[in-house]
């Protein structure tokens, strides 16, 4: 990232976070206390505002305090201070981190990523532009097929270079935590490769990585040729794939393409049932394309989430809602991750149904997609953008979608995602007065300073 207008100040995470740091001086501070976002209450973020008790500099303004590398307390500044001192934390020892009138939100979660890969695949876009359409482009064997024959090509320093490379464009838009999906090599020791390799970034830091094995990702060419090709695939990932991921133990996901053309519900059934004998959890990639009964399986299933979504079924939305209304009595719900850079990428003519999933009490969150192919882009803030032009969302449902939600989506709900005492003091502070204006200037680079588990990381200056 050299000439970046920021400064990265990773460090290893061998080094202690500093005991104390007490930011101060925002204009408003998003929290995201109190749980899971869905139906009316998506657009409830925890908001606090320094307006109306005298300005960011003002006694009762909101601060967020923290401690060895947790949040403390978040609330007005006077009566916070002398809360902490009356419990014991020693004042002394708190760094001040002025927010300098911007707003401070939870760290962004990305729910939905394809970080590891080689190569790039910007022919595709003049192919789409002839008309091509995804499953035409893969059955020439382009789309994720030309990117599954560069990536066994690479070296893992290679795509270790690649991966630091993205996790920095990542960090610098306020992302502080990422799902990352292999799904890139199709036969074992690549998959294997690419889950070592996401959890080895994950271990240096600072943004924290959980692993995915994708390895239903599409049917490699080498299986293509034969007459069972697809049902032979489904066979060896998982008889084959599936018992050495598990054996190898860095994955806590198993996610399929299902989709027509790609893997049928009921080889994606049959998949995800196996990933879960071994102890996996479940996500799908679910209706991008065409109504496939992945938004039923989700339900279904129990999986954290289904992904894409742009073309669920009635029953698809039907089961999705259902399993909400059963998360109340103490489940979980299937969280409906969509991707909207993916179909603006695409130029397709719709996204998914964000309004509908809202309205139907299914929680939302939203992902980058990021990959060579369909959605190139690590900006998570973008995503939020085109979440609130294309889908009707508002800047506060965005903003849920991309932090408690997301986290909700990946299984780390109590570790990330809101400003709550006890989780990680992971946080952004925008250079921008409130949290409407971060989808509200599209691309721009507003995070100013990020802090993962207590330590800034990121400073823009």
């Amino acid at each position: 990232m050299s000439g970046s207008p920021f400064r990265l100040i990773h460090g290893g995470r061998s080094e202690e976070p500093t005991p104390g740091l007490l930011v101060v001086g925002a204009a408003e501070v998003v929290t995201m206390a109190g749980g899971i976002r869905a139906g009316d209450r998506q657009a409830e973020i925890g908001r606090l505002t320094a307006a109306n008790v005298g300005g960011p500099d003002a006694p009762d303004a909101p601060v967020v305090a923290c401690w060895e590398g947790r949040i403390a307390a978040v609330g007005p500044r006077a009566a916070l201070e002398a809360a902490l001192e009356a419990e014991g934390y020693p004042l002394g020892r708190f760094a001040r981190l002025d927010a300098g009138g911007g707003t401070v939100s939870p760290g962004l979660v990305d729910p939905h990523t394809h970080l590891l890969f080689a190569g790039t695949r910007e022919d595709e876009w003049r192919m789409r532009q002839r008309g091509a359409g995804y499953l035409e482009i893969l059955e020439a064997g382009g789309g994720i097929l030309s990117t599954v024959a560069a990536t066994r090509a690479a070296a893992v320093d290679d795509l270790m270079v690649h991966g630091r490379r993205w996790l920095d464009e990542m960090l610098a838009h306020g992302v502080t935590t990422i799902e990352a999906k292999s799904g890139y090599g199709l036969d074992l020791e690549t998959e294997i490769r690419l889950i070592e390799a996401a959890h080895r970034l994950g271990k240096e830091g600072p943004i924290d990585i959980v692993p995915t094995y994708l390895g239903a990702h599409a049917v490699p060419l080498d299986f293509r040729s034969r007459p069972d090709g697809t049902e032979a695939y489904v066979r060896s990932v998982i008889e084959d794939q599936l018992p050495g991921v598990a054996a190898h133990g860095r994955a806590r996901f198993c996610d399929v393409f299902c989709e027509d053309g790609v893997f049928s519900a009921d080889q994606s059934r049959r998949i995800l049932e196996a990933a879960a004998g071994f102890g996996l959890a479940l996500r799908l990639h679910a209706d991008e394309l065409a109504p496939s009964g992945g938004a039923e399986l989700a339900a279904e299933l129990g999986a954290y989430s289904a992904d894409h979504l742009a073309t669920p079924s009635a029953t698809g939305i039907d089961a999705l809602a259902r399993a909400a209304t059963a998360a109340g009595d103490g489940g979980r719900p299937v969280v409906a991750t969509v991707l909207p850079a993916t179909t603006w990428f695409l130029m397709k003519d719709h996204g998914a149904p964000a309004r509908t999933f809202i309205d139907r009490g299914i929680p939302v969150a939203l992902g980058t997609d990021f990959n060579p192919g369909t959605s190139p882009t690590a900006s998570l803030p973008l995503a939020m953008t085109v979440a609130c032009l294309e889908l009707g969302m508002t800047p506060d449902e965005a903003l849920a979608a991309v932090t408690i939600n997301a986290a909700w989506a990946i299984g780390l709900e109590e570790e990330v995602g809101s400003l709550e005492p006890g989780k990680s003091a992971d946080l952004v502070i925008w250079r921008v007065p409130n949290s409407t204006q971060i989808p509200y200037w599209p691309a721009a680079d507003l995070a100013r300073t990020v802090v993962k588990r207590g330590r800034v990381v990121l400073e823009r200056g």
